[in-house]
């Protein structure tokens, strides 16, 4: 464990040194934590081939370790998430605004299910005449481009439960999210000149800019107790912690109940049973039903504790600031663990499939990008917007922001204010949301692939038409 520690601080002192002294990775936004890394990765895969003996085995032993750290930090993530408290954000104020609202989060709607439909559609009918994988493969897009890094751990730990079967599933999402955040940058800068060809920016937002390299110094977070009694930060820890505490203790007890269940109902008469009987059987088992990735569980706990110190009249000891950066250091710590401890032999095994699904998702992105956005985002400021929603949808928000400065510098054309609005009405749900983590354990492995492949691209082509006749309204 303690060389684990050293080794990640090194290698994000060494991927934060790359990331200011190379100008291309600055251009491309590249977070140090990925280039940390890679540079991981690199270090790894060349001392266990070239290292010797010994220190192989001392590599292969470091490696292990962090290989187990991203079902902790995702958890430690998600329970920070829900212990935030709700920000002030505005809301809609008039009509016009609350249309703008809803047709943002129509068009979000219509990406995100858009790479699951096309991410089923390619499994079905391209991928799975040539490779053996489940039908859960087809969530890698959204998983990645949408979801991001955080939700491929989260789905690595989806994919490799007995409901699925994808042991590669953590080494696919974390590259999908890799590829797509390079992918991102470097296409949405094309696709800003062609825009520009097109005359679609308008003059007021149409020069080139970067985001200011000179930014005001913020404080991480404020003081919700007195400093003599227990230290702020320790107690904000102390928060954490007793989410991920109490998700653990909830994880216990569901699985303690499941496996109650399976004896009250005799699961185990069927132990003798063989083929496909003993499978269907071990499917059907309220243990395997219920044993869900530790994660959802704390995701439930920090809710918990948050509405018992609302309660209590105590939740202005949460400091949210604070949370977030911790958060956020779990974040970073995670990324590097999980890049380095990459297995390349099971990415190279699936690098056919998985080349599949990345060019189904750069075309269903570029087609909602230039051609689904002009229907159904406001017309004033469709393709600012549209920018927004393309960083997140094949990397991170921060990376759609990153394109939307280079059109908008300064913020004048709103699309900014109607993302953050309309973002809760996807967030919780699609990219790394509920439905995202349910698809796989609930349905994609009980049924025909075909059904959620119509199934959602049904529902897709009504959510297009639908955007379709609100921007025609509206022109």
């Amino acid at each position: 464990m303690s060389w684990a520690i050293l080794a990640v601080a090194i290698l994000l002192l060494v991927g934060v040194v790359l990331r200011q002294s190379i100008a291309a990775l600055r251009v491309l936004y590249i977070p140090g934590s990925v280039v940390a890394g890679f540079v991981g990765l690199t270090t790894v895969t060349l001392l266990g081939r070239w290292g010797g003996d010994v220190i192989a085995a001392e590599t292969a032993e470091v490696n292990a370790t962090l290989a187990s750290w991203p079902g902790p930090l995702i958890a430690v993530v998600f329970a920070a998430m829900m212990l935030q408290q709700s920000g002030g954000s505005p809301r809609p104020h008039d009509d016009s605004t609350a249309r703008r609202v809803g047709r943002q989060g129509l068009m979000v709607w219509i990406i995100v299910l858009g790479e699951t439909m096309v991410g089923l559609w390619a499994t079905w009918l391209l991928i799975q005449p040539l490779y053996d994988v489940p039908n859960s493969f087809g969530m890698l897009i959204e998983t990645g481009f949408a979801g991001g890094h955080g939700t491929a751990a989260a789905m690595g730990q989806v994919f490799s439960s007995p409901q699925v079967g994808l042991e590669a599933g953590l080494d696919l999402g974390l590259l999908m999210a890799t590829c797509g955040l390079v992918y991102g940058v470097v296409s949405g800068i094309f696709w800003i000149n062609v825009a520009a060809r097109l005359g679609w920016l308008r003059g007021d937002s149409a020069e080139s800019s970067s985001p200011s390299a000179t930014q005001e110094k913020q404080p991480i977070g404020f003081q919700t107790t007195s400093s003599d009694a227990i230290d702020p930060l320790l107690l904000q820890i102390v928060w954490v912690a007793l989410a991920v505490g109490v998700g653990m203790l909830m994880q216990t007890a569901v699985l303690a109940l499941a496996g109650q269940i399976d004896v009250a109902l005799g699961a185990g008469a069927a132990s003798g049973a063989k083929g496909a009987d003993a499978e269907l059987s071990k499917r059907m088992a309220a243990s395997n039903v219920m044993d869900f990735p530790l994660f959802i569980y704390t995701m439930f706990g920090g809710w918990l504790v948050r509405r018992v110190l609302r309660a209590l009249g105590q939740s202005h000891r949460v400091d949210s600031a604070t949370i977030e950066r911790l958060s956020s250091t779990a974040m970073e710590v995670l990324v590097v663990a999980a890049i380095t401890s990459l297995k390349l032999s099971a990415v190279a095994a699936l690098i056919g499939p998985f080349s599949i699904l990345f060019v189904c998702g750069a075309i269903w992105t570029a087609i909602c990008l230039m051609v689904l956005s002009r229907w159904v985002l406001p017309g004033e400021h469709w393709f600012p917007l549209a920018l927004i929603n393309y960083g997140m949808s094949t990397g991170t928000t921060a990376t759609g922001f990153v394109l939307l400065r280079v059109v908008d510098p300064e913020l004048k054309t709103g699309a900014a204010s109607d993302y953050a609005l309309a973002a809760p009405l996807s967030a919780p749900f699609i990219g790394g949301g509920i439905l995202t983590i349910a698809l796989p354990l609930v349905l994609l492995e009980r049924v025909s692939i075909a059904w959620p492949a119509l199934g959602v691209g049904a529902v897709v082509l009504v959510l297009v038409l639908v955007g379709r006749h609100l921007g025609r309204a509206k022109r």
